[in-house]
């Protein structure tokens, strides 16, 4: 098809921005523009005709308008800063003085020189040179242009927004496949939207009463009427960009050698100044506060958080991109991303995915196909810190819990991974899957206990009223370990069951208890789920691996080949370690704030107790919203008041995140702690029958079971034991670093053992071994006050 160029006799450029029909009775076109204008802190009354003298200045200096009378300025105002331009329109020019603004190691008199302005607004002393085409924007002070093509704005720009102006058709409007290739969960983007928005909206597809209260919400934040301008917000830079179009840019943000900038909204601002730099194409989209977008990068149909990153060649489509994460040399298709997500190398790419956060995935990794499927129409969904290995490839669809780590493979078969923390390894010699539960904890407690200090210091939003959970020990992965515990023990148990009576080999590991039990089992007319759970939990209690049988667990893989736990002791005890470090980590400094304010031990407990110990607190369902942690029921309240309408606006649900992810969490999380205190305090046989639920009430299909009750022994002598566990996670961290500095292979690559302290250092000055060692010593002390507190002696 022949381009189609219209040629018209009307020679008035830049007027008539808003066809006439769109304009209200008494209303010019330039309403809006002078709303925004206002909105910088100008008056538009407050700029002037030119004089004559600077009328002849202008003309003077090879400048041209096609009516001067239009070109408006304010005091004080050089005109002969003025030289070689071309106006048309409206022009309103601020102050502009002899004064010279610097960038980096450019340096420029402000002024306006060799440029085509239509219909602008010019903030002070702003440098505008060489700009071929600047076309209906509004340019705050201290902005300096230099060498851009082509830099507009339509009537109908929408900067990036899923919304429809009054002019269009709702064809026209954009939104975001995201999690689905199948456009089944499109959300609108818009200005503010954040990793948590754009999860309920596209998880609670079932519920049409949200879903239309998301899209009027969304659809009321806007203005609708043709006519708005865009904006370069001030001290920012734009310099040898070829296209920028229906861009709305904030203040200090730094914009050079860009290709294409399309119907976008840059966030940016002095306390986080976003980048964008060579060859990127970006179109349809919203960027966070101090986004970075380098090297030839693409994005389209997209969302980037704050303080968020795309480098050296990314594709990100269809897309949100959590916050503080940062993406290279990859393909990013249809996914939703929660925080701190890591993606580095080349090759790898991520489709129609959800994950959730702390994530990293490794060069050649491809984390989920459509090519492998009938339709695309598959999903994966991967909870907080899924680390896929180097060219590791899974299958559409895949479910994956907490900290799961996938060793290098290529899995042929849809998983169900329900276990945290968990080493995920394909078998193909004996033709079998391999999980080791727990694996994180105790075989690399350095990088589990390094996770949550790095990423918090990756955290560089302005704003943090969002509390993030960045520590691997939080209710979201305590209630996936009770669902872990409850598989192994049920599965332990099951095995165990079919034992011959007169296995005297398994006996002798596994004791006459467990055998009794197991005869008790036979001897019922059926056999019991809670029995047989409570079976596993005593033979993995009190037992060593290995044990004298395979535990093998069934729905983990879309196969006929068996799923094996290997060292499943070892899991089960990590598991509980973890539930203790949590819960005492948790409750510390709740115990230590009423501590200051009670005297006597027996008030300290008893108003612990009364504050803690809840009905509600046997909760297993919590959800990871966005990088913050809500009890289910509370999201349910939530969606329940958008649904009815109490909350009208984005930002009221906004300040509801506020709440719930800061008092109301540390109050929910530490009754939660208090709960799995009381569940530890009893014998593994008694826990493994409360157990038994877990797995339903996790999954929120089946009731909650009450909690013991805790009492003040039983509290202390957790206490105790986590006090005793600290020393052994310094221990551990330390080892499992040492490992590395021990390795003969490792030391191959060095002459001498003084080379390699002089390149990798000393372990016992590693930051994040000395901080751990700390905080274990730290955590002890603060044991021992809480002890003694209580009236006890400490050990």
């Amino acid at each position: 098809m022949a381009n189609e160029i219209r040629i018209s006799m009307r020679t008035k450029v830049g007027e008539g921005f808003i066809p006439p029909e769109y304009l209200r009775t008494g209303e010019h076109e330039y309403r809006i523009r002078d709303e925004q204008l206002r909105s910088l802190g100008k008056e538009p009354s407050s700029f002037r005709p030119l004089s004559a003298h600077e009328l002849e200045v202008l003309v003077r200096n090879n400048n041209t308008c096609n009516d001067w009378s239009l070109l408006l300025v304010r005091d004080p105002f050089c005109p002969e800063l003025l030289r070689n331009n071309l106006f048309f329109g409206l022009i309103r020019i601020s102050r502009l003085e002899h004064v010279t603004l610097e960038h980096h190691d450019i340096s420029m008199e402000a002024g306006i020189f060799n440029s085509q302005v239509i219909a602008c607004d010019i903030g002070d002393n702003c440098v505008i040179s060489n700009c071929t085409y600047l076309s209906h924007y509004i340019i705050d002070d201290h902005c300096i242009l230099i060498n851009n093509a082509e830099i507009q704005v339509s009537n109908h720009a929408k900067f990036g927004n899923g919304i429809v102006m009054e002019s269009e058709d709702e064809s026209v409007r954009i939104t975001l496949d995201v999690m689905n290739e199948n456009g089944g969960r499109w959300i609108y983007p818009f200005n503010g939207m954040l990793p948590g928005d754009a999860w309920l909206w596209a998880k609670f597809r079932d519920r049409k009463a949200l879903m239309a209260q998301f899209a009027r919400m969304t659809d009321a934040q806007f203005d609708h009427r043709l006519g708005r301008y865009g904006v370069i917000g001030r001290n920012s830079v734009l310099k040898h960009n070829r296209i920028i179009k229906d861009t709305y840019i904030g203040e200090s943000a730094y914009i050079k050698g860009s290709n294409k900038l399309k119907n976008l909204t840059i966030n940016s601002s002095a306390e986080a100044p976003t980048q964008i730099g060579e060859g990127v194409e970006l179109v349809n989209g919203i960027l966070g506060y101090g986004c970075r977008v380098f090297y030839g990068c693409k994005a389209v149909r997209f969302v980037m958080c704050d303080n968020s990153a795309l480098k050296y060649g990314a594709r990100l489509i269809h897309s949100v991109l959590g916050e503080n994460s940062t993406v290279s040399c990859c393909e990013i298709l249809n996914n939703l991303i929660f925080p701190a997500h890591e993606q580095h190398h080349n090759t790898s790419f991520l489709i129609a995915s959800l994950i959730k956060g702390q994530s990293n995935l490794a060069a050649g990794a491809t984390i989920g196909s459509n090519h492998n499927s009938r339709a695309p129409d598959g999903e994966i969904e991967a909870g907080r810190g899924f680390w896929p290995g180097l060219c590791t490839s899974v299958k559409h669809s895949s479910r994956f819990a907490s900290f799961c780590l996938l060793s290098k493979s290529d899995y042929k078969h849809e998983l169900d991974i329900r276990f945290p923390f968990c080493l995920v390894d394909n078998d193909e010699t004996e033709g079998r899957l391999i999980l080791a539960p727990g694996w994180w904890w105790y075989s690399n407690t350095y990088a589990l206990m390094r996770n949550e200090k790095k990423f918090k210091d990756r955290d560089k939003r302005v704003d943090r009223r969002i509390r993030f959970i960045y520590s691997p020990f939080a209710p979201d992965t305590m209630a996936e370990i009770f669902e872990g515990l409850a598989i192994l023990e049920r599965a332990t148990g099951e095995v165990a069951t079919a034992l011959p009576a007169d296995d005297e080999a398994s006996r002798s590991v596994v004791g006459e208890r467990a055998f009794a039990l197991m005869d008790e089992i036979r001897a019922g007319p059926e056999q019991s789920a809670e029995k047989i759970q409570t079976l596993g939990a005593h033979i993995l209690a009190t037992s060593h691996d290995p044990l004298p049988f395979e535990v093998q667990v069934k729905g983990i893989e879309n196969s006929a080949r068996p799923a094996v736990i290997i060292k499943p002791c070892k899991a089960w005890r990590s598991y509980r370690e973890m539930l203790l470090w949590f819960a005492v980590e948790t409750l510390l400094i709740g115990l230590e704030d009423l501590s200051r304010n009670q005297v006597g031990s027996a008030n300290l407990f008893e108003k612990a107790r009364a504050r803690y110990e809840r009905e509600d607190a046997m909760e297993m369902q919590w959800e990871n919203l966005g990088g913050f942690l809500v009890r289910h029921t509370k999201l349910e309240r939530l969606l329940a008041r958008i649904e009815e309408g109490h909350m009208q606006r984005w930002e009221e649900v906004h300040a509801a995140y506020r709440e719930l992810s800061s008092v109301e969490y540390e109050e929910d999380a530490r009754a939660f702690a208090w709960g799995i205190l009381s569940y530890l305090s009893l014998d593994p046989e008694s826990a493994a029958a409360i157990a038994a639920s877990f797995p339903q009430n996790i999954r929120g299909t089946g009731p909650a079971q009450p909690w013991p009750s805790l009492s003040k022994a039983a509290l202390v002598a957790q206490l105790t034991k986590a006090r005793d566990l600290a020393s052994e996670i310094a221990r551990r961290a330390y080892a499992s670093r040492a490992k590395d500095w021990e390795n003969p292979f490792r030391k191959s690559t060095f002459r001498n053992e003084a080379e390699q302290t002089a390149v990798q250092g000393r372990i016992e000055d590693n930051e994040a071994i000395r901080s751990v060692r700390i905080e274990m010593e730290s955590m002890q002390a603060a044991i021992d006050r809480l002890i003694v507190r209580l009236g006890e002696a400490a050990p």
